[in-house]
C-alpha cells in the first residue's frame, strides 16, 4: 500500500506524465502545421507544473516517498522548477524554427520534450541508484529521438547516432559503478550507502573502483574533458531548437545527480572524488577555452564554451570538503548551483537569438552570419551582447557574479593549491573573453552580408527581451537567487 506522503512527493511528476500523454493524444486531432493547440496546451501544462514545484520548494519541507526511493526537498524542487521554465522558454524560441523545417508534422517535439523533462524530474528526485538511472534513461532516449527529429537531414541523423553510441557507453559506466557500490554496501538506497561507507567496514578497493566508474558516467552527462567529444558534434549536428533543449534544462538534472550520488551518498569518500573532479575541471577549462578560439561555427563555439563552464561548476563542487571538514560545503555547493542557473539562463537567450536569425533554407550557424546584426536589429544585437558579456564573466552581468562566487568558494578553503586553481581559472576566463568579444565585434563593427531585417513572433520577442533583461538584473541584484540556492543546499545537507 502506497502511503499519502509518497503520492504528495511525486504529485508534480504524475501531473507531467498525465499531461505528456494528453498532449500526445490531443495532437492526433490537430491539423494546424504550426501545432498551435498542442503548443498552448504544452505551455499551460508546464506552467502549472512550474508553479506547483515553486510552491513545494517554498514550503521548505523534505518528504521521502515510495520506500525512501524518492525525495522531494527544496533543492530538488527549485531545480525542477527552473528546468520546467527552461523547457517552456525553449519551446517558445524553437517553435517557429521547427515549423519552418517540417519538424512539427507529428507534434512529437512537444510530447518528447515533456517526457525528457519527466526524466529530469526523476533524476532530480531520485534517492535510489536505480531510480536515478531510470530517470537518466528516460531523458537520454527522449533526447536521441529529438536530435533525429529532422528525418531527411543527414547531419542530424549522424549526430543522433553519435549521441546514442556514446550515451550508451556512459550509461554503462554509470550502471557498472552503481553495481559495484551495491556489491560493496549491500544497498541501492543513497542514505543507506552513505551510512555503510561511514561505518568504515567496507572494502576500500571496491569502493574506489565503483566511484571511478560513477564519476566517469557523471562526467559524460556534464560534458567535461575527457568525456566531452559528443558535445560539439551533437550541438552542431542537432536542429538548433533541439540543441537549445539539450544544452539548457538537462544541466540542472546533471547537477542534481552529482549532488545526490557524490554529496548525499558518498561524502565520506570526498577526498577521492574531489581529486577526480579537480582533474576533470582543469582539463575542461583548458580544452574548452583553447578549442573554442579555433571555431568559426557559433554552435560549435558555444559547445566548447559549455565544456569550460562545466569545468567552473566542478571547481565549486570540489571545494566543499577540506581535510575531512565539510564546513565549506554549503558555500561551495550553493555557488555551483548559482553558476548552473545563471549559465542556463544565458544559454537560453544566446540560442534564442541564433534561432531568430535562421530562415527558410538557411541555418544561422557561422559567426559571420551575425555580421552587422546591430544595423538590422539593435534589440537582438543588444541581447546577444549581454549573453556574451555574461558568458565571458564581465561585470555587471550575472555570469561575473557566478564566476566570482565559485572563485570565492575555492579561495575560502585556505588551501594553497585551491588558490592556484582559482588563478588558473581566471587565466582561462581571460582566454575565453577573446572568443566571446570577437562575436561582439562582428555584430557591431562588421558590415552586414544581408539587408534582411530580423523579425520574430510576439511571444518570442517578449520572452527574449525578459530573458536578456534578467541577465543584467540578476547581475546587479544577485542576492535573492544566491540566498535561494544557499537555503536549498542547507536543507539538503541537513536532511
Amino acid at each position: 500500500m502506497i502511503d499519502k506522503l509518497s503520492w504528495i512527493s511525486a504529485f508534480p511528476e504524475i501531473i507531467l506524465l498525465i499531461m505528456g500523454c494528453v498532449v500526445a493524444l490531443v495532437d492526433l486531432g490537430v491539423k494546424s502545421p504550426r501545432r498551435t493547440t498542442t503548443y498552448l496546451l504544452t505551455l499551460l501544462s508546464l506552467a502549472v507544473v512550474a508553479v506547483l514545484q515553486a510552491f513545494y520548494a517554498s514550503s521548505n519541507a523534505t518528504i521521502y516517498g515510495f520506500g525512501n526511493m524518492v525525495v522531494s526537498d527544496p533543492m530538488g524542487n527549485w531545480l525542477k522548477c527552473f528546468a520546467t521554465i527552461a523547457v517552456m522558454v525553449t519551446l517558445v524560441y524553437g517553435r517557429p524554427y521547427a515549423a519552418d523545417r517540417d519538424m512539427l508534422r507529428g507534434g512529437e517535439m512537444f510530447s518528447l520534450s515533456m517526457f525528457a523533462l519527466l526524466g529530469m524530474f526523476v533524476m532530480i528526485s531520485g534517492n535510489n541508484f536505480l531510480v536515478i538511472y531510470m530517470g537518466l534513461e528516460l531523458l537520454t532516449l527522449s533526447s536521441y529521438a529529438l536530435v533525429a527529429l529532422r528525418r531527411d537531414h543527414a547531419t542530424s541523423t549522424e549526430a543522433a547516432m553519435k549521441y546514442f553510441v556514446l550515451g550508451a557507453l556512459a550509461s554503462g559506466f554509470l550502471l557498472y559503478g552503481m553495481s559495484m557500490m551495491y556489491g560493496a554496501t549491500g544497498s541501492l538506497d543513497i542514505n543507506a550507502v552513505s551510512n555503510a561507507i561511514s561505518s568504515g567496514q567496507i572494502n576500500a578497493q571496491v569502493l574506489t573502483f565503483g566511484l571511478v566508474f560513477i564519476v566517469a558516467g557523471l562526467a559524460f552527462k556534464l560534458g567535461v574533458v575527457p568525456f566531452h567529444m559528443w558535445i560539439p558534434d551533437v550541438y552542431q549536428g542537432a536542429p538548433t531548437s533541439v540543441t537549445l533543449l539539450i544544452g539548457s534544462a538537462p544541466k540542472f538534472a546533471a547537477f542534481a545527480i552529482v549532488i545526490r550520488l557524490l554529496v548525499e551518498g558518498m561524502l565520506p569518500l570526498a577526498f577521492d572524488w574531489q581529486q577526480m573532479l579537480m582533474v576533470l575541471s582543469i582539463g575542461s577549462l583548458l580544452v574548452g577555452n583553447l578549442a573554442a578560439i579555433a571555431q568559426t561555427n557559433i554552435k560549435r563555439m558555444l559547445a566548447f564554451s559549455t565544456i569550460s563552464h562545466m569545468g567552473f561548476v566542478l571547481l565549486g563542487l570540489m571545494s566543499g570538503v577540506v581535510n575531512g571538514d565539510s564546513g565549506f560545503a554549503v558555500n561551495a555547493y550553493s555557488s555551483s548551483m548559482f553558476y548552473v542557473t545563471s549559465y542556463v539562463l544565458t544559454t537560453l537567450a544566446s540560442f534564442g537569438v541564433i534561432l531568430l536569425l535562421t530562415r527558410d533554407g538557411f541555418e544561422s550557424e557561422e559567426i559571420s552570419d551575425l555580421a552587422g546584426l546591430n544595423e538590422r536589429s539593435p534589440l537582438y544585437a543588444g541581447v546577444m551582447a549581454l549573453c556574451l558579456f555574461s558568458l565571458a564573466g564581465i561585470p555587471p552581468m550575472v555570469g561575473f557574479y557566478a564566476k566570482l562566487s565559485v572563485l570565492q568558494a575555492l579561495v575560502a578553503t585556505g588551501e594553497i593549491f585551491n588558490l592556484g586553481l582559482a588563478i588558473f581559472a581566471v587565466m582561462m576566463s581571460l582566454i575565453g573573453a577573446f572568443y566571446y568579444l570577437r562575436v561582439v565585434k562582428v555584430m557591431y563593427f562588421d558590415k552586414s552580408t544581408t539587408p534582411r531585417q530580423v523579425s520574430a513572433p510576439m511571444d518570442v520577442r517578449a520572452v527574449l527581451t525578459i530573458n536578456g533583461g534578467l541577465l543584467l538584473v540578476l547581475g546587479l541584484l544577485p542576492g535573492g537567487l544566491m540566498t535561494l540556492c544557499t537555503r536549498a543546499i542547507i536543507q539538503m545537507m541537513g536532511a
